[in-house]
């Protein structure tokens, strides 16, 4: 019994070693992405179990270059930082058409990503947002799809403003397992 116990262990902790950052950094993980600052790599975990249309459509724009070279074109201090605009003026979106909410429990916490949109809640299409702090008057109200998982001290580095006067940009965005 106690073979089978340590034996169970090992595996275990096998598997944590699958899971870990470095490996995603390798290329091994589907479900988490690189944003590429100037300050440094950001990871984020991709959230398909709360909100798996927006993760679709996520990869979908990562894998096609969008998000590259766009702007934070609002970053609030202590509260959060927003992409996702080709316009860079929070009016803009991509060419597909708005997604339905997938609104969650998950609560918004320190490095969660969320989907931007306007007053109607079906509206979210490439805008995102990333949180300073907790941030609980959004739990429930904006789609999760993500968490930063490592370079939260990088997205602490995003220039303030609405808009910034000289805006940071999203360098490059890519899926861990599309990096060779």
């Amino acid at each position: 019994m106690r073979k089978i116990a340590i034996l169970s262990l090992a595996l275990f902790a096998g598997l944590l070693v699958i899971a870990t950052p470095e490996d995603a950094r390798a290329g091994k993980d589907e479900n988490t992405l690189f944003m590429d600052l100037k300050y440094g790599r950001v990871v984020i975990k991709l959230r398909t179990d709360l909100a798996p249309k927006h993760v679709i459509r996520i990869k979908k724009l990562v894998r096609e270059g969008f998000y590259d070279g766009i702007v934070f074109h609002r970053v609030i201090d202590k509260f959060m930082a927003q992409s996702g605009d080709p316009t860079g003026t929070g009016t803009g979106g991509s060419k597909y058409p708005d997604l339905k909410a997938e609104f969650s429990s998950a609560p918004y916490v320190r490095g969660t990503l969320g989907m931007a949109r306007s007053s109607n809640p079906n509206s979210a299409n490439s805008q995102f947002f990333i949180t300073f702090r907790s941030t609980a008057f959004l739990d429930g109200k904006y789609t999760v799809w993500g968490k930063v998982i490592k370079g939260m001290e990088f997205v602490d580095k995003i220039v303030r403003g609405e808009p910034p006067a000289n805006p940071d940009k999203i360098i490059k965005m890519q899926i861990a397992a599309d990096v060779k």
